[in-house]
Formats: C-alpha cells, sequence, structure tokens
C-alpha cells in the first residue's frame, strides 16, 4: 500500500530530477524521517544530497550555522530558526533546494506559546528568500504529529519543484 508519505516521495524525486536540482534536508523533530522517505526510493541519488539530522541545539550551531543568538531569544521552535536552518542546509551542501522542520512532537515539552503539535518548516531555495510555515497538529500523539511533518515537508518541496 503506497502511504501519503511515499507518493509525495515519489513526485519530489520525479520533479527534482525533471529539473536537474539536488535536495537536501534539515530535520529536528522528524530525526531523518523525511530523508529517509526519500531514499527509500531506488533512484534518489540523483538528486538527494544530503541531511542534517540536528536534534540539538548544539547540533543545530554546529552542523547548520544557526546562530546561538537566534535559539536564545526565539527558541529551537521558531520561525527564525527553521529558516536559519534550511538556508544553513543550503549552504552546508550541494543543494539548489532544501527544507527543514523543527517543532515539539510531544507528549511533553510544549508550553502556552508552543504547544505539543507546534511544527515549524524553512523553505530555501538557490536565489530566492527563505520562507517558513508553522503548522499546529495538536496534541494528536508524537507518532502522528512526526507523520504530518514529514508530509508537509515533502509537500513544501513537491510545491517548490513546480
Amino acid at each position: 500500500m503506497t502511504t501519503p508519505a511515499h507518493a509525495l516521495a515519489h513526485q519530489v524525486l520525479d520533479r527534482a530530477k525533471a529539473r536537474g536540482v539536488m535536495v537536501a534536508t534539515a530535520e529536528s523533530c522528524t530525526g531523518g524521517l523525511v530523508i529517509a522517505a526519500l531514499t527509500e526510493i531506488a533512484g534518489s541519488s540523483a538528486v538527494m544530497d544530503r541531511g542534517f539530522v540536528t536534534y540539538t541545539n548544539e547540533a543545530k550551531q554546529d552542523l547548520l550555522g544557526v546562530q546561538p543568538e537566534t535559539l536564545e531569544r526565539f527558541g529551537a521552535v521558531s520561525s527564525q530558526t527553521a529558516a536559519e536552518m534550511a538556508a544553513g542546509a543550503l549552504a552546508r551542501s550541494q543543494a539548489q533546494l532544501a527544507v527543514s522542520i523543527t517543532g515539539i512532537a510531544g507528549p511533553g515539552g510544549g508550553s502556552a506559546g508552543k504547544p505539543v503539535g507546534l511544527v515549524w518548516f524553512g523553505l530555501a531555495q538557490a536565489s530566492r528568500d527563505t520562507r517558513t510555515l508553522a503548522r499546529r497538529f495538536g496534541d494528536v500523539g508524537r507518532g502522528k504529529v512526526r507523520a504530518l511533518s514529514v508530509e508537509t515537508a515533502l509537500t513544501l518541496l513537491r510545491d517548490a519543484l513546480r
């Protein structure tokens, strides 16, 4: 049975191949699930450059160049951090398109301002401004938040390749 993520991953790869675009990912709360969905498909090496799994703030700084000031002022789950993660993945790879994900999958870790299920996405493209998007999936369970985050990230990539 084909899952929504599997179908989306095929669309991303087909469009990236058709346009000669390399792709990178920068993931926190999804722990590599987006790059896994893409590289599960044979032939993905033609367009997948690399995936960064940056679960800690230190990893976000070391691997993606997220500024300590950004993390201190806005937190790891923020538009600003998602934007810096995506831009960092683009700058530290051979890709022309990068997506980032940072959020609170739960079951704990949420607050009034940043509840469980809040996920920020970043999309960076060569010669374009980095965009961000927030999704509030709600406290629907860790696995569901992560699955919905993967689908959202793949949709962002697919739509960017139109």
